[in-house]
């Protein structure tokens, strides 16, 4: 049973999109450092340069000062730099939106990188609608879990 679990497992994640692999990845990256390792590495062997992929390598680069015992000041900086660029350049990109506002709430307090979340919240609560179908999904579970969003706010997204 496991096997034939495992073989389908293998199948769904060869068929499944970059960015679908990448979506439940980031899902799952800060429940275990081994799940934060595996999203780095999924993150890393992204050969696409789109916004959204560059925003999730961006991610990955501050997960990584997670694990890592050396330069986490440099991984943070880099990779919170990173993200705040790629969101300069596509400002109305919802997913960048949720990414920068999941890191920004997940991240400790004491390195300051959490001035976006009001921003991040009330553009996506003001453009949901506009999703697509897997985005608002995606939108939603993530709201579900979201320290910042109360639970009216989350009653918003339909």
């Amino acid at each position: 049973m496991k096997l034939i679990f495992s073989f389908l497992t293998a199948f769904f994640l060869f068929f499944q999109s970059d960015l679908d692999a990448l979506r439940n990845s980031y899902e799952k990256a800060n429940s275990s450092t081994a799940n934060t390792q595996s999203f780095i590495d999924i993150a890393e062997k992204q050969t696409g340069s789109d916004a959204v992929t560059n925003g999730y390598k961006a991610a990955a680069k501050i997960m990584e000062a997670k694990i890592v015992t050396k330069n986490r000041k440099a991984l943070v900086k880099s990779g919170a730099t990173s993200l705040e660029s790629i969101i300069k350049s596509n400002p109305n990109n919802a997913e960048l939106r949720v990414i920068r506002m999941s890191v920004q709430e997940n991240i400790p307090k004491i390195v300051g990188y959490r001035g976006s979340l009001k921003d991040d919240k009330a553009f996506l609560l003001n453009n949901y609608s506009k999703q697509n179908a897997a985005l608002k999904t995606y939108i939603k579970k993530f709201a579900a879990q979201s320290k910042t969003m109360t639970d009216a706010e989350k009653a918003m997204l339909k």
